[in-house]
Parts: C-alpha cells; sequence; structure tokens
C-alpha cells in the first residue's frame, strides 16, 4: 500500500511544492533515462490552496477535485487515453484551505469521497458500481455518531485489507480522533472501535499522522497536542503502534486502553512546551536500517533557533538528536491555514545501507540528505532521483498572476513498479481562510504526470 508523504491532514502544509519545488538538489550527471506525459484534465480553482487527490486502481484512473466553478468533481480515464469522464458532486468551496477532498475505494473497487469540511456535518459520497464515478453519489451519514463537527477525512487500508476511515470530531484545541471500518457486504460503515482513538477530554485535540503499515508489521501513529486554534499552542510529541489498529501498545510493547489523551505521559517522545516550535503534522515516522522507528521534527534549540530533530528508541528511551545548526527562527502561530513557512519534514528513510530524509528549509533548500547513522546529523545533500529531475521541470509557475505556487498531490492508489503519477495545478497560497478581494487568478489547468522508465 503506497502512503503518499506529507500528511493529508496538515492543513498549514497542504500542497506543498513537493516534490518539484524551488532550489532542488543538482542533476545526477547521468541520470537513467525516463519518459514523462503530461495529461490535461480540466480548468480548476486556484484562487487558494486547498489539496486534490489522485488514485490509480489497474487500468482505470480517478480524480478529485475543485472546478472552476468550485464545485467538487470527479474524473476518471483508462490509463493511456487523455478522454476523461466527469461527474459533479453536490458541494461548492468556500474560501477554507482545511476543505481538501480525498478518495478511498473498497474491496468491490467501488469509489468513496469525502471532503470540503472544517468542523462542520459530515460530507460524504459512495459509488455503487465497480469502477464507476458514474454511480457515485452523497450518503448522509456513515456511522451517525460524532459526525457534526468532521474535519480531516483519510481513507486508507487496513491490515486484513478492510477500508477504513478516520476523522476528527470537534475542533482546534477540542477535538477526538475516530476510526471507522466498512462493510461492503452490508453496504456500512460501523466504529473500529468502542472508543475514539484519541480523546482531548474538551481541553485540546491531537493532531496525527497516520496510522500508516511499517516494515515491522505494526500500524504506527505519531502527533502533538494542541491547546487552542492557535497554532503556537502545539506541545508534546508522542507515539505509539498497533498490529491490528484496535490494540494498541507503547514503543516497548506496553498495552494501552483507549482513548489515548494527555494523561498518557508514557507515549510522550519529546515533551517540548507550548510555543517550543514544533507544528502539527511534524514526527513523521521513518525507520533505520534495523526497522527500529525514527520521528523527525522541528522545534526551538536551547537558543530559540528552529532546528530539524530525530528520536529513537535506544535502551529502553527515547533518544533525541539536534540535526541541523540552523540560524532561522520559524514561528508557528496564529489560526487558519498558516501562509507557508518555509519548512517541510519527510520520514527517515533506509535506503541501500544509507540514511536519508527528504526535506526543505528555505535557507537551506530543498532535496534529500543523507544522514550519519551515528551522530544522526544532517549530511551531503544526494542528486535528484532520475524521476524527480524529469518532475521538477514542471515545477515552474506558468501563470503570470502575482504569487501563484505550483501545486503537488502523490497517488493514493497502489504503487505500479517503474511509474510516478503525480498531479499538478497551481493556485494561491493559503489566506488564513480568509477570502480574498478581487482580482482572483484565472482558473489553472490540473495536469496528471506520468513518469515511467524509458522503453529501452
Amino acid at each position: 500500500m503506497k502512503i503518499p508523504f506529507a500528511p493529508l491532514l496538515l492543513a498549514s502544509v497542504l500542497c506543498a511544492q513537493w516534490p518539484a519545488g524551488a532550489q532542488a538538489p543538482a542533476a545526477s550527471p547521468t541520470p537513467a533515462a525516463v519518459e514523462v506525459e503530461a495529461v490535461d484534465v480540466a480548468p480548476v480553482w486556484s484562487g487558494h490552496t486547498v489539496a486534490f487527490a489522485l488514485l490509480t486502481e489497474g487500468d482505470q484512473q480517478f480524480v478529485a477535485y475543485y472546478d472552476a466553478q468550485r464545485r467538487m468533481t470527479l474524473a476518471q480515464r483508462t490509463l493511456g487515453s487523455k478522454t476523461w469522464k466527469f461527474k459533479v458532486l453536490p458541494s461548492t468551496l468556500g474560501w477554507d484551505s482545511h476543505n481538501y477532498v480525498t478518495m478511498g475505494m473498497d474491496s468491490t473497487k467501488c469509489l468513496h469521497v469525502s471532503g470540503n469540511m472544517h468542523v462542520v456535518p459530515l460530507v460524504y459520497f459512495r459509488g455503487t458500481k465497480s469502477l464507476d464515478i458514474d454511480s457515485v453519489g452523497p450518503v448522509e451519514r456513515m456511522t451517525g455518531r460524532n459526525e457534526l463537527h468532521v474535519t480531516y477525512p483519510r481513507f486508507f487500508k487496513g491490515p486484513g485489507g478492510d477500508l477504513l476511515f478516520s476523522y476528527r470530531d470537534g475542533r482546534s484545541g477540542q477535538g477526538n480522533n475516530l476510526i471507522n471500518i466498512y462493510d461492503p457486504k452490508t453496504l456500512k460503515w460501523k466504529p473500529l472501535m468502542d472508543a475514539p482513538l484519541m480523546d482531548g477530554l474538551g481541553i485540546m485535540n491531537a493532531y496525527m499522522n497516520g496510522p500508516n503499515p511499517g516494515p515491522d508489521g505494526y500500524y504506527h501513529v505519531s502527533w502533538v497536542w494542541r491547546n487552542t486554534p492557535d497554532a503556537s499552542t502545539c506541545h508534546d510529541l508522542s507515539y505509539m503502534r498497533s498490529r491490528d489498529l484496535i490494540h494498541w501498545e507503547t514503543i516497548d510493547g506496553k498495552p494501552l486502553k483507549l482513548p489515548i489523551t494527555i494523561v498518557d505521559k508514557q507515549l510522550v517522545v519529546d515533551a517540548v512546551p507550548v510555543s517550543g516550535g514544533i507544528l502539527n503534522g511534524m514526527g513523521q515516522v521513518g525507520f533505520d536500517q534495523n526497522r527500529r522507528p525514527i520521528l523527525s521534527y522541528a522545534k526551538y534549540d536551547a537558543k530559540g533557533i528552529t532546528q530539524l530533530y530525530f528520536a529513537r528508541f535506544e535502551n529502553g528511551a527515547w533518544r533525541h538528536y539536534q540535526a541541523t545548526n540552523w540560524k532561522r527562527r520559524i514561528e508557528f502561530k496564529g489560526g487558519g491555514s498558516l501562509p507557508d513557512a518555509g519548512i517541510r519534514i519527510g520520514p527517515v528513510a533506509s535506503n541501500g545501507g544509507r540514511l536519508t530524509i527528504s526535506l526543505y528549509q528555505k535557507d537551506y533548500g530543498g532535496g534529500t540528505s543523507l544522514i550519519d547513522p551515528r551522530t544522526m546529523k544532517l549530511g551531503a545533500r544526494l542528486h535528484a532521483a532520475p524521476r524527480e529531475l524529469a518532475l521538477s521541470r514542471f515545477g515552474k509557475v506558468e501563470s503570470t498572476f502575482p504569487l501563484m505556487q505550483v501545486k503537488w498531490a502523490g497517488d493514493l492508489g497502489e504503487a505500479v513498479p517503474g511509474v510516478t503519477y503525480r498531479l499538478r495545478w497551481e493556485a494561491l497560497p493559503p489566506n488564513r481562510d480568509s477570502p480574498r478581494k478581487p482580482p482572483l487568478p484565472e482558473p489553472s489547468m490540473l495536469r496528471v504526470l506520468c513518469v515511467k522508465d524509458a522503453t529501452p
């Protein structure tokens, strides 16, 4: 199962200029040959940033987006064709950059769609025919419980291949995290567990990364707590794991009782305080060559400067490593969808015995860098991989309207060997979820980019 980098749930960096952003690393002098095909989908809303979705299943490809009139829209094509079929859904976007649209597919290959929600009643659509957007229509509820103040929808697959749906019920600073499971035989959803996964106790909420499957047979979740809608009130980077998404445990295997709350101090990886420089969406879970989880995140150092940190569980405790010596303090504060603060941090990966991380920092630039496995210091930047290098030529803004940015989305479907799909479009950055005064940019063209190894 392919899990795209950069959690969909991080409203402040949704649709970041990734992976083909500015200041990309230098090209390899002898890149492998790749082919790039760009297929136009349709003109789309560009007045503010909001994330779209791409899902490839077999020879069928699906796109969910907001069209030039801000209407939630589905598009479908057969791979190899440039002709799309369209279906407009009864949901219209406002100005909130939280209101992305996402998709999932159940075991009968019926499409599920959700989005356009920020502390509002559930917006959900379901198909009734396999691989067919014409059959997708509105469904008023999933379980009928805790669905009046929904944000951050996400479809994903459980260990048995079941379609799951996670979301937040409540609001920033006061919310719970829940997971539902779908039964394709009865066409009904039910709560996966008797209790919420996370409970903010009415005084805070958890911003989760995951659950995502790791190479060790576990699903991994990291999160920070936030006390209010102000982004500066994020604190206490935390972690837990599960094999079945029902029974959860600490990093060292101690069983946990749901729901998880701030009282569960044994789950804290780094007790970053309020105004300590950490933001929701940080704490990406990666793995070293021994399949040990490593959390990557930013916080302030002792001098109040933003630095990259890693946390790894060693000898019965979390050990923290400062990986950089950057010179800039990056502040996260205020409510609404934040403007791009100039830092994006991916998970640690083990590639051929080397530890690497993909990140962007406005002074350092962007790309994939080595990590010294002994000191966990950030090392040399690597040449761009051939496919990412091929995508980078689409990273230049085409619009002449001021402040326009290139936006990207990865493929939510199963990975295809030798092929990479990306969505690309252009839009203005977030505006703290407030309307912009005219003039506004013209709709931009949404494209699917297919990058594949060249045929010999």
